[in-house]
């Protein structure tokens, strides 16, 4: 880092330098000897992390400074990731339909660019997350801190660029006819649901990256190719009952799944619902399908 920004994080620190490392102390443990329960370390996490909040704002602030101030584009390129994946989808479905005699439905773009966002923020977060520990040594042997707070704040960052990108969607998306509608309220739990299953997974990546180095190679394999095992393109439903259920196991499908019925076709994520193609009744949506992200999401914080 540059002393500009040394400066800039150590106005954190100094606010939490008062705060004591964590460690295993007489409270933490029984009488006999064993150790305190789970919760116990998750308390002291969490109250470890809230005395460090000023810390965090600080990296995230940096983070976000040294993406845009020196970057050609500027604020653009929060904008030019979400309107890639949008016109990438476009083709795929473009192509799709000119193999089916069909022509393509205005809807099918709303969907593409209701998903593109989450999933850019996922890529994102998880691309700068990998590395925040290992690319920030100085600062972690400078001073003692929590050292969650280094993946979180590339989270956050990524976070910044997801709700300048949402800005832009929410203005095309009127332009491609989709109406406000009661089930979209269902856009801010999932929000909190992408957001917290993305800072479980950084949080593991960044760790493992420590112990091995070929993680960050890894990682960015997955989020190459992820795409086309997660609905970002294209429906579940198109690869029939079996498969459909199949590619709902990916933590990250429900929550794009559950956006593209909840805005676009303002369908209640508490109803189950049935498409049926070709003839064959297809699942396309289980109300807990949410449940089971919910699940990853909250079991990997913990």
């Amino acid at each position: 880092m540059t002393d500009p920004e040394i400066q800039l994080v150590d106005r954190g620190v100094a606010r939490a330098s008062s705060v004591q490392p964590r460690s295993i102390t007489s409270a933490d443990t029984f009488s006999d000897g064993l150790r305190a329960p789970w919760w116990r370390d998750l308390q002291e996490v969490v109250t470890d992390l809230w005395y460090h909040r000023d810390l965090l704002y600080q990296l995230t602030l940096r983070d976000v400074r040294i993406r845009y101030k020196q970057a050609l584009m500027g604020f653009g390129w929060a904008v030019f990731m979400p309107t890639l994946i949008v016109l990438s989808g476009v083709l795929v479905r473009l192509a799709v339909a000119n193999v089916g005699g069909r022509a393509l439905a205005t809807a099918s773009v709303a969907e593409i660019a209701v998903k593109a966002i989450p999933w850019g923020f996922v890529v994102g977060a998880l691309s700068f997350a990998t590395t925040s520990l290992t690319g920030n040594g100085t600062l972690v042997s400078k001073i003692y801190f929590p050292r969650e707070v280094l993946p979180l704040s590339a989270v956050l960052a990524s976070a910044f660029d997801a709700l300048i990108g949402s800005a832009v969607v929410l203005a095309a998306l009127v332009f491609l006819g989709v109406t406000p509608a009661a089930t979209q309220v269902w856009v801010l739990p999932i929000a909190l649901l992408t957001f917290a299953l993305t800072v479980a997974a950084a949080l593991f990546v960044s760790c493992a990256n420590l112990f091995f180095r070929d993680v960050k190679y890894i990682v960015q394999v997955f989020l190459t190719f992820g795409i086309f095992f997660t609905p970002v393109f294209f429906d579940p439903a198109m690869f029939g009952p079996r498969g459909a259920k199949l590619l709902m196991l990916n933590p990250v499908a429900p929550l794009l799944e559950g956006l593209r019925l909840s805005v676009v076709h303002g369908h209640d994520l508490l109803l189950p619902l049935v498409v049926t193609a070709r003839g064959v009744p297809i699942v396309a949506w289980e109300p807990w399908y949410l449940a089971y992200s919910a699940t990853w999401a909250i079991g990997g914080l913990v």
